[in-house]
Protein backbone atom coordinates (compact mmCIF):
# COMPACT_ATOMS: atom_id res chain seq x y z
CA UNK A 1 0.00 0.00 0.00
CA UNK A 2 1.55 3.32 -1.09
CA UNK A 3 1.57 6.42 1.08
CA UNK A 4 -1.29 8.09 -0.76
CA UNK A 5 -3.63 5.16 -0.19
CA UNK A 6 -2.47 4.90 3.41
CA UNK A 7 -3.25 8.56 4.05
CA UNK A 8 -6.67 8.11 2.40
CA UNK A 9 -7.40 5.23 4.76
CA UNK A 10 -6.69 7.42 7.80
CA UNK A 11 -9.33 9.89 6.61
CA UNK A 12 -12.07 7.25 6.82
CA UNK A 13 -10.66 5.50 9.88
CA UNK A 14 -12.79 7.56 12.36
CA UNK A 15 -15.96 6.61 10.48
CA UNK A 16 -14.95 2.94 10.54
CA UNK A 17 -14.26 3.07 14.28
CA UNK A 18 -17.53 4.83 15.06
CA UNK A 19 -19.45 2.31 12.94
CA UNK A 20 -17.77 -0.58 14.72
CA UNK A 21 -18.45 0.94 18.12
CA UNK A 22 -22.05 2.09 17.64
CA UNK A 23 -23.42 -0.53 15.25
CA UNK A 24 -21.45 -3.71 14.68
CA UNK A 25 -20.36 -4.29 18.29
CA UNK A 26 -23.92 -3.92 19.75
CA UNK A 27 -25.29 -6.27 17.10
CA UNK A 28 -22.67 -8.94 17.81
CA UNK A 29 -23.06 -8.51 21.57
CA UNK A 30 -26.87 -8.79 21.37
CA UNK A 31 -26.53 -11.95 19.28
CA UNK A 32 -24.11 -13.36 21.84
CA UNK A 33 -26.22 -12.71 24.95
CA UNK A 34 -29.31 -14.09 23.20
CA UNK A 35 -27.67 -17.52 23.65
CA UNK A 36 -27.09 -16.99 27.38
CA UNK A 37 -29.21 -16.71 30.53
CA UNK A 38 -28.19 -13.11 31.22
CA UNK A 39 -30.69 -11.40 33.51
CA UNK A 40 -31.02 -9.64 36.81
CA UNK A 41 -30.03 -12.79 38.74
CA UNK A 42 -27.23 -13.64 36.30
CA UNK A 43 -25.99 -10.21 35.31
CA UNK A 44 -22.29 -10.75 35.96
CA UNK A 45 -22.07 -14.53 35.95
CA UNK A 46 -24.22 -15.76 33.09
CA UNK A 47 -23.78 -18.96 31.11
CA UNK A 48 -24.40 -20.32 27.63
CA UNK A 49 -27.87 -21.91 27.23
CA UNK A 50 -27.96 -22.48 23.46
CA UNK A 51 -31.30 -21.99 21.74
CA UNK A 52 -33.36 -21.96 24.94
CA UNK A 53 -34.45 -18.33 24.58
CA UNK A 54 -35.55 -18.87 20.99
CA UNK A 55 -37.42 -22.04 21.95
CA UNK A 56 -39.23 -20.10 24.68
CA UNK A 57 -40.19 -17.40 22.18
CA UNK A 58 -41.61 -19.75 19.57
CA UNK A 59 -43.14 -22.26 21.99
CA UNK A 60 -44.36 -20.20 24.94
CA UNK A 61 -44.12 -16.59 23.77
CA UNK A 62 -46.46 -14.37 21.82
CA UNK A 63 -44.56 -14.61 18.55
CA UNK A 64 -47.50 -14.71 16.11
CA UNK A 65 -49.39 -11.99 17.98
CA UNK A 66 -46.37 -9.69 18.03
CA UNK A 67 -45.60 -10.39 14.37
CA UNK A 68 -49.16 -9.45 13.42
CA UNK A 69 -48.99 -6.31 15.55
CA UNK A 70 -45.66 -5.26 14.02
CA UNK A 71 -46.97 -5.73 10.48
CA UNK A 72 -50.14 -3.75 11.25
CA UNK A 73 -48.08 -0.95 12.78
CA UNK A 74 -45.53 -0.82 9.96
CA UNK A 75 -47.83 -1.17 6.96
CA UNK A 76 -50.64 0.94 8.43
CA UNK A 77 -48.31 3.80 9.30
CA UNK A 78 -46.18 3.63 6.17
CA UNK A 79 -49.05 3.56 3.66
CA UNK A 80 -50.91 6.46 5.28
CA UNK A 81 -47.80 8.56 5.94
CA UNK A 82 -46.46 8.19 2.41
CA UNK A 83 -49.89 8.72 0.88
CA UNK A 84 -50.59 11.87 2.89
CA UNK A 85 -47.12 13.29 2.31
CA UNK A 86 -47.29 12.58 -1.42
CA UNK A 87 -50.76 14.11 -1.78
CA UNK A 88 -49.73 17.30 0.04
CA UNK A 89 -46.56 17.52 -2.06
CA UNK A 90 -48.63 17.32 -5.25
CA UNK A 91 -50.88 20.11 -3.99
CA UNK A 92 -47.94 22.34 -3.05
CA UNK A 93 -46.33 21.69 -6.43
CA UNK A 94 -49.20 23.32 -8.33
CA UNK A 95 -47.81 26.34 -10.15
CA UNK A 96 -51.00 28.41 -9.66
CA UNK A 97 -51.24 27.79 -5.90
CA UNK A 98 -51.37 31.09 -4.01
CA UNK A 99 -49.82 31.39 -0.56
CA UNK A 100 -47.64 28.31 -1.10
CA UNK A 101 -44.96 29.48 1.32
CA UNK A 102 -47.53 30.00 4.08
CA UNK A 103 -49.08 26.55 3.58
CA UNK A 104 -45.62 24.98 3.45
CA UNK A 105 -44.60 26.63 6.72
CA UNK A 106 -47.81 25.55 8.45
CA UNK A 107 -47.62 21.96 7.21
CA UNK A 108 -44.01 21.57 8.30
CA UNK A 109 -44.75 22.68 11.89
CA UNK A 110 -45.28 19.13 13.30
CA UNK A 111 -41.70 18.39 12.28
CA UNK A 112 -40.38 21.38 14.23
CA UNK A 113 -41.47 20.10 17.65
CA UNK A 114 -39.51 17.45 19.58
CA UNK A 115 -41.14 14.08 18.93
CA UNK A 116 -41.37 13.00 22.56
CA UNK A 117 -43.02 16.27 23.61
CA UNK A 118 -45.50 15.96 20.73
CA UNK A 119 -46.36 12.44 21.85
CA UNK A 120 -47.07 13.62 25.38
CA UNK A 121 -49.37 16.31 24.00
CA UNK A 122 -51.18 13.78 21.82
CA UNK A 123 -51.51 11.47 24.79
CA UNK A 124 -53.46 14.21 26.53
CA UNK A 125 -55.54 14.89 23.43
CA UNK A 126 -56.64 11.24 23.19
CA UNK A 127 -57.61 10.79 26.85
CA UNK A 128 -61.19 9.54 27.03
CA UNK A 129 -63.50 11.31 27.68
CA UNK A 130 -61.75 14.55 28.62
CA UNK A 131 -59.21 14.92 25.81
CA UNK A 132 -59.91 17.41 23.05
CA UNK A 133 -60.10 14.72 20.35
CA UNK A 134 -62.96 12.88 22.05
CA UNK A 135 -64.63 15.89 23.61
CA UNK A 136 -64.57 18.32 20.69
CA UNK A 137 -62.95 17.32 17.39
CA UNK A 138 -64.41 13.84 16.77
CA UNK A 139 -67.99 14.82 17.81
CA UNK A 140 -67.72 17.89 15.57
CA UNK A 141 -66.83 15.58 12.65
CA UNK A 142 -69.66 13.18 13.64
CA UNK A 143 -67.13 10.41 14.29
CA UNK A 144 -67.20 7.91 17.17
CA UNK A 145 -64.95 8.56 20.15
CA UNK A 146 -61.65 6.71 20.61
CA UNK A 147 -60.85 4.70 23.75
CA UNK A 148 -57.50 2.92 23.46
CA UNK A 149 -57.82 1.43 26.96
CA UNK A 150 -60.66 -0.90 26.04
CA UNK A 151 -60.62 -1.30 22.25
CA UNK A 152 -57.77 -2.70 20.15
CA UNK A 153 -59.16 -1.09 17.01
CA UNK A 154 -59.34 2.29 18.73
CA UNK A 155 -55.78 1.86 19.97
CA UNK A 156 -54.49 1.23 16.44
CA UNK A 157 -56.43 4.20 15.08
CA UNK A 158 -54.96 6.41 17.80
CA UNK A 159 -51.42 5.17 17.16
CA UNK A 160 -51.46 5.39 13.38
CA UNK A 161 -53.17 8.80 13.25
CA UNK A 162 -50.70 10.21 15.76
CA UNK A 163 -47.75 8.72 13.90
CA UNK A 164 -49.10 10.19 10.66
CA UNK A 165 -49.21 13.65 12.19
CA UNK A 166 -45.66 13.31 13.49
CA UNK A 167 -44.19 11.95 10.25
CA UNK A 168 -46.03 13.32 7.22
CA UNK A 169 -43.92 16.54 7.00
CA UNK A 170 -40.83 14.46 6.24
CA UNK A 171 -42.51 12.68 3.34
CA UNK A 172 -44.06 15.92 2.11
CA UNK A 173 -40.70 17.72 2.06
CA UNK A 174 -38.88 14.87 0.30
CA UNK A 175 -41.58 14.38 -2.35
CA UNK A 176 -42.02 18.11 -2.84
CA UNK A 177 -38.28 18.57 -3.41
CA UNK A 178 -38.31 15.72 -5.93
CA UNK A 179 -41.34 17.19 -7.73
CA UNK A 180 -39.61 20.56 -7.97
CA UNK A 181 -36.70 18.92 -9.79
CA UNK A 182 -38.92 17.68 -12.66
CA UNK A 183 -38.63 20.09 -15.63
CA UNK A 184 -41.88 21.94 -16.30
CA UNK A 185 -41.23 21.64 -20.02
CA UNK A 186 -42.08 17.95 -19.88
CA UNK A 187 -45.59 18.72 -18.64
CA UNK A 188 -46.04 21.51 -21.19
CA UNK A 189 -45.04 19.24 -24.07
CA UNK A 190 -47.29 16.44 -22.82
CA UNK A 191 -50.20 18.86 -22.49
CA UNK A 192 -49.67 20.05 -26.08
CA UNK A 193 -49.76 16.41 -27.18
CA UNK A 194 -53.19 16.06 -25.57
CA UNK A 195 -52.20 14.14 -22.43
CA UNK A 196 -54.65 14.62 -19.57
CA UNK A 197 -53.72 15.03 -15.88
CA UNK A 198 -53.77 11.30 -15.18
CA UNK A 199 -51.59 10.52 -18.21
CA UNK A 200 -49.06 13.18 -17.23
CA UNK A 201 -48.98 11.81 -13.70
CA UNK A 202 -48.44 8.22 -14.80
CA UNK A 203 -45.93 8.93 -17.60
CA UNK A 204 -43.92 11.82 -16.14
CA UNK A 205 -44.41 12.24 -12.39
CA UNK A 206 -44.21 8.65 -11.17
CA UNK A 207 -41.25 7.58 -13.35
CA UNK A 208 -39.35 10.71 -12.30
CA UNK A 209 -39.96 9.94 -8.63
CA UNK A 210 -38.99 6.27 -8.80
CA UNK A 211 -35.64 6.74 -7.04
CA UNK A 212 -37.16 8.96 -4.38
CA UNK A 213 -40.02 6.55 -3.68
CA UNK A 214 -37.55 3.66 -3.44
CA UNK A 215 -35.34 5.48 -0.96
CA UNK A 216 -38.22 6.74 1.17
CA UNK A 217 -40.02 3.39 1.24
CA UNK A 218 -37.05 1.27 2.28
CA UNK A 219 -35.63 3.64 4.90
CA UNK A 220 -39.07 4.44 6.35
CA UNK A 221 -39.98 0.75 6.45
CA UNK A 222 -36.97 -0.03 8.62
CA UNK A 223 -37.52 3.03 10.82
CA UNK A 224 -41.24 2.39 11.33
CA UNK A 225 -40.71 -1.31 12.07
CA UNK A 226 -38.38 -0.29 14.91
CA UNK A 227 -40.24 2.86 15.96
CA UNK A 228 -40.69 2.50 19.68
CA UNK A 229 -41.81 5.79 21.23
CA UNK A 230 -45.38 6.25 19.88
CA UNK A 231 -46.54 2.86 21.10
CA UNK A 232 -44.73 3.07 24.42
CA UNK A 233 -45.99 6.57 25.24
CA UNK A 234 -49.56 6.37 23.93
CA UNK A 235 -50.76 2.84 24.69
CA UNK A 236 -47.86 1.07 26.39
CA UNK A 237 -48.67 -1.89 24.15
CA UNK A 238 -52.24 -2.21 25.47
CA UNK A 239 -54.94 -3.19 25.78
CA UNK A 240 -53.02 -6.24 27.02
CA UNK A 241 -50.36 -6.84 24.38
CA UNK A 242 -52.67 -6.08 21.46
CA UNK A 243 -50.52 -3.18 20.19
CA UNK A 244 -47.09 -4.37 21.32
CA UNK A 245 -44.52 -4.87 18.56
CA UNK A 246 -41.26 -6.81 18.60
CA UNK A 247 -39.24 -3.81 19.70
CA UNK A 248 -41.70 -2.75 22.43
CA UNK A 249 -41.91 -6.26 23.82
CA UNK A 250 -38.11 -6.56 23.78
CA UNK A 251 -37.91 -3.32 25.77
CA UNK A 252 -40.43 -4.64 28.29
CA UNK A 253 -38.48 -7.86 28.71
CA UNK A 254 -35.23 -5.98 29.28
CA UNK A 255 -36.26 -3.05 31.47
CA UNK A 256 -39.50 -4.21 33.11
CA UNK A 257 -38.61 -7.87 33.74
CA UNK A 258 -34.78 -7.59 33.59
CA UNK A 259 -34.59 -10.59 31.25
CA UNK A 260 -31.84 -9.25 29.01
CA UNK A 261 -31.09 -12.47 27.16
CA UNK A 262 -34.71 -12.98 26.10
CA UNK A 263 -34.94 -9.32 25.08
CA UNK A 264 -31.82 -9.77 22.95
CA UNK A 265 -33.39 -12.82 21.29
CA UNK A 266 -36.51 -10.79 20.42
CA UNK A 267 -34.29 -8.06 18.96
CA UNK A 268 -32.38 -10.56 16.84
CA UNK A 269 -35.63 -12.03 15.48
CA UNK A 270 -36.93 -8.54 14.70
CA UNK A 271 -33.70 -7.67 12.86
CA UNK A 272 -33.88 -10.86 10.81
CA UNK A 273 -37.43 -10.01 9.73
CA UNK A 274 -36.38 -6.51 8.70
CA UNK A 275 -33.49 -7.81 6.61
CA UNK A 276 -35.52 -10.56 4.93
CA UNK A 277 -38.51 -8.31 4.17
CA UNK A 278 -36.24 -5.58 2.82
CA UNK A 279 -34.54 -8.07 0.48
CA UNK A 280 -37.93 -9.36 -0.71
CA UNK A 281 -39.19 -5.84 -1.36
CA UNK A 282 -36.05 -4.88 -3.27
CA UNK A 283 -36.01 -8.08 -5.32
CA UNK A 284 -39.64 -8.48 -6.31
CA UNK A 285 -40.74 -4.88 -6.63
CA UNK A 286 -37.52 -3.91 -8.47
CA UNK A 287 -37.79 -0.44 -7.01
CA UNK A 288 -34.02 -0.04 -6.96
CA UNK A 289 -33.39 -1.04 -10.56
CA UNK A 290 -32.80 2.58 -11.50
CA UNK A 291 -29.73 2.65 -9.27
CA UNK A 292 -27.94 -0.06 -11.26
Amino acid sequence: MDKEKLYSFFYILPIILVTLLLFIFPVIYSLYISFTNMGLLHFFHYSYVGLRNYIIIFKYGYFLQLLENTIIWTVGSLVTMMGLGFALALILNQSDLKGRSIFYAILILPWAFPGFISLLIWQGLWVDPYGMMNKLILPMLHLPTINSLTSTTDAWVELILTNDWLSFPYFMVVFYSALQSIPRELYDIAELDGANIFARFMRITLPSLKKTIAFVFITSFVFTWNNFYPIYVLTGGGPGISTETFIVYAYQEAFSYSNFSLAAAWSVISSIFVIVLAIIVIKYTRILDTYF
